[in-house]
This record gives C-alpha cells, sequence and structure tokens, in this order.
C-alpha cells in the first residue's frame, strides 16, 4: 500500500502545491497528488498547475484573506523555479 508520502515523492511536487491543487479541485490531497503526476508530463499540464495556484490566490485576496494568499504565492513562487516549462 502507498502512503501519501510515497505518493508526493512519485508526483514530484511540495506538499504545499498538491494542497494548492486539492484546494483548487475541492478534492482530497492523495487525489491531487496522483493528478498532480499526470499533468506535470508535459507543459500544458504544469500550466494547468500554473493558473489553478493564481485562482487560488485571486479567491484567498477576494476573501480578504492576505495570510493564504500570501503563502499561496509562495507556493507559486517554487512552483515556477522548480517547473520552468510552467511558463511555456
Amino acid at each position: 500500500m502507498l502512503t501519501f508520502d510515497d505518493c508526493l515523492g512519485l508526483c514530484g511536487l511540495s506538499k504545499g502545491e498538491i494542497a494548492a491543487i486539492a484546494e483548487h479541485e475541492h478534492v482530497p490531497e492523495i487525489v491531487a497528488a496522483e493528478m498532480a503526476a499526470y499533468l506535470c508530463q508535459n507543459s500544458a499540464g504544469e500550466r494547468c498547475i500554473r493558473r489553478f495556484i493564481l485562482e487560488d490566490i485571486a479567491v484567498a485576496e477576494k476573501r480578504h484573506d492576505a495570510h493564504h494568499a500570501e503563502s499561496l504565492r509562495a507556493v507559486l513562487v517554487h512552483f515556477l523555479a522548480t517547473h520552468p516549462r510552467a511558463l511555456e
């Protein structure tokens, strides 16, 4: 049986990045890790993850949750640093 940490290692994203996908898609983090593994196979999928995080930031800002928006910005910076194809 695979644990969440096993799945995290297989998908190549951080816990924060997985949490952002789970938040955006309203799914458990284990499902988000599976989605991430699929999406990170090409630049189109990585752009999709970038869009998810940007939309999560916008939602946090709309509800005036500056702390969460700032946390998500840090997640976005890390994601873009480790997945530069997301900017293609």
